[in-house]
């Protein structure tokens, strides 16, 4: 049996576990949110995260994205295909390396990214005006600044 973190660390207070599970907990349902509320158009997630890490990231190679994804070659080499069958992606030589090809997300593919997150956007906005009063949204936008201290060193 996993011993509870209290137990490992009694160093950390119960409000600390219990925030990082709550947080845990709706970061991983908005998350779902989102995923349901804009059309895929029947990409699957691998294949919705390769093109977002190659918007992000800028060009790469398909190794490197399997690496980054931390899928087999083969995986990808499929998850592309599909990608680039859809016009989402482009290929072009590696100027430092011929041998190799680089992939960058095309302007269909950053025309696709942008409604998607427009439209969760438009979701979560909807859904902030409708459900919360304007202080609670004052409450949400000052907890959201607590919590992106975590992310920041």
């Amino acid at each position: 049996m996993v011993a509870d973190m209290a137990e490992i660390d009694p160093a950390v207070s119960e409000s600390a576990l219990r925030a990082a599970r709550e947080v845990r907990v709706v970061v991983g349902r908005l998350r779902r949110r989102f995923r349901e509320t804009y059309d895929t158009e029947g990409l699957t997630p691998s294949q919705t995260s390769a093109l977002s890490r190659l918007s992000k990231g800028g060009p790469a190679s398909a190794s490197d994205l399997a690496a980054a994804e931390r899928v087999r070659p083969q995986s990808m080499a499929a998850t592309l295909a599909v990608l680039e069958e859809r016009g989402l992606i482009q290929r072009r030589r590696d100027p430092g390396d011929g041998r190799r090809q680089l992939l960058s997300v095309s302007e269909t593919g950053q025309a696709y990214l942008e409604d998607k997150r427009r439209a969760g956007e438009e979701w979560l906005a909807r859904a902030l005006e409708d459900r919360y009063t304007e202080d609670e949204r004052q409450t949400v936008i000052e907890a959201l600044a607590l919590l992106d201290r975590l992310a920041h060193p």
